[in-house]
């Protein structure tokens, strides 16, 4: 009689991996059960942490001969799910993947592996006047290969791009272990664009193994205008005019009265505490271009009702007032013993709109709001504060997200900017995309992972899914 798969598979598993890179007692798996959605939590059958590539294409040929589900991880910073373990499915972790592999300042690339820091490219590129310029808030700990699988952006993503803009090339391996090499060290590659596809996949359709990036050269100077508004509707429509006056500031967010309470408390930032909201917009570039560009900053944001305008005096100041914004979560998470960061997307002209709306949903489910904003591309970061311990407010905020997420497609937005869709927002998929849609979606999956092993149950619904999330709206609908 064969031995259950599950068995046969770690005997397998601990002949391809030193002891301490195969994890399975209950109390090593514990700290790998969710990723930076808390609210769900899922013990795998194992996690493996290989140290190089060999062993990551054994793991992955193995686990494909046995058909058990693999969950690719890198921090863990995700915000919604995506590396939350499957039931009897192995986490396959990239963390000792953390080599800069080459930096090329000529042809301003970097090649690093997937376990590899946001920041640590920028630093190790620093020597050259290089950066690389997707800075998500979590980019002290957030990997590159995370930042790949989601897509992830930050506050200069206005003017420099998501992390789709600035990767040339990516190494692959596929579910069953064939590697492959998607993009080019050139502006373009031939053939379909796959490195589009691979970016913000969120797993599903292979493992990154090495990422070619682009890097930035560092401006000769930035400054940072923190504006303050008295109403929210004005906020909103003040980065409209910025847009609408042909100005692209380096990053331009935006952040409620609730917001800069818990930051300024948090990290003293200089933040201004009587407003209702504050802009903060940065211009980069030679001195002369940042002075003028500052200078057209200063009167839109005057005419759009601003009753208060800094400009950062200092290099000091200007991370100071930056050091707030990204500061932002966990200075929420001071206030609360539970929060939900939210992540639609919404055209700018809707901006002033969609914040009323979330404040009456505030009143509506009774639970506080901070929000947060890339106001520059209309990504809503909106933190709802709750106590999962009390009965019913879990349930209370996960409905008061999806009706935010709902509303950014009402108004021709998206569901997700940057977080992606993981596990939080699937049921919200069946509401952005027909049933068409998500087949074709589903068809691009089956086409990489034909037995659907790679990250299963994650970002795109079936069929009878989204019958059953339409079934309970209905129902709640009519309670």
């Amino acid at each position: 009689m064969n031995a259950p798969i599950p068995h046969a598979l770690l005997a397998e598993l601990a002949a391809l991996l030193p002891p301490d890179a195969l994890l399975t007692a209950p109390e090593e798996l514990k700290p790998y059960e969710c990723d930076g959605l808390t609210a769900y939590r899922q013990l795998p059958l194992a996690v493996t942490l290989p140290s190089d590539e060999a062993q990551v294409i054994a793991i992955l040929k193995a686990c494909h001969r046995h058909g058990v589900p693999v969950v690719a991880r890198g921090a863990g910073t995700g915000l919604s799910g995506g590396a939350t373990p499957v039931a009897g499915g192995v986490i396959l972790s990239l963390a000792k993947f953390m080599r800069i592999l080459e930096i090329d300042p000529a042809a301003r690339t970097a090649r690093v592996q997937p376990g590899v820091r946001n920041l640590a490219i920028s630093e190790a590129a620093a020597p050259y006047g290089l950066y690389y310029a997707p800075d998500p808030s979590s980019q002290i700990a957030c990997t590159i290969g995370g930042n790949v699988a989601e897509n992830s952006g930050g506050v200069h993503c206005l003017k420099y791009g998501l992390t789709v803009h600035n990767i040339l090339a990516l190494r692959v391996a596929l579910v069953d272990g064939t590697v492959v090499e998607i993009g080019s060290a050139a502006l373009d590659s031939p053939g379909y664009d796959l490195l589009a596809l691979m970016i913000g996949s969120e797993g599903m359709l292979g493992v990154v193994l090495e990422a070619t990036v682009k890097l930035t050269p560092r401006p000769q100077t930035a400054r940072v205008v923190m504006a303050s508004f008295d109403d929210l509707t004005q906020a909103g429509e003040a980065v409209a005019a910025i847009i609408a006056a042909g100005i692209i500031p380096a990053g331009l967010e935006m952040m409620d009265r609730p917001a800069t309470a818990a930051v300024e408390d948090f990290v003293h930032a200089g933040y201004d505490l009587t407003a209702e909201a504050i802009l903060l917009a940065e211009s980069d570039g030679t001195p002369e271009e940042v002075e003028e560009e500052i200078a057209a900053l200063q009167a839109v944001l005057s005419s759009a009702g601003a009753r208060e305008l800094r400009v950062s005096q200092s290099e000091a100041e200007r991370l100071k007032f930056w050091a707030g914004r990204k500061a932002a979560f966990p200075a929420v998470g001071r206030l609360t013993p539970d929060y939900l960061c939210m992540d639609g997307t919404i055209p700018r002209k809707h901006l002033a709109h969609v914040l009323t709306r979330i404040g009456e949903l505030s009143q509506q489910y009774g639970l506080r709001c901070a929000n947060v904003f890339h106001a520059g591309d209309g990504n809503l970061h909106p933190l709802i504060m709750f106590d999962a311990n009390l009965p019913g407010e879990l349930e209370r905020a996960t409905e008061f997200g999806a009706r935010i997420l709902e509303l950014s497609v009402d108004v021709g937005g998206t569901i997700t900017g940057e977080h992606g869709v993981g596990i939080e927002k699937i049921g919200q998929m069946c509401v952005q995309f027909t049933r068409e849609e998500l087949e074709a979606f589903h068809a691009v999956k089956a086409a990489f992972d034909p037995r659907g092993l790679l990250n299963p149950g994650k970002a795109v619904p079936t069929p009878r899914r989204c019958s059953e999330y339409r079934l309970a709206g209905s129902a709640r609908e009519a309670a």
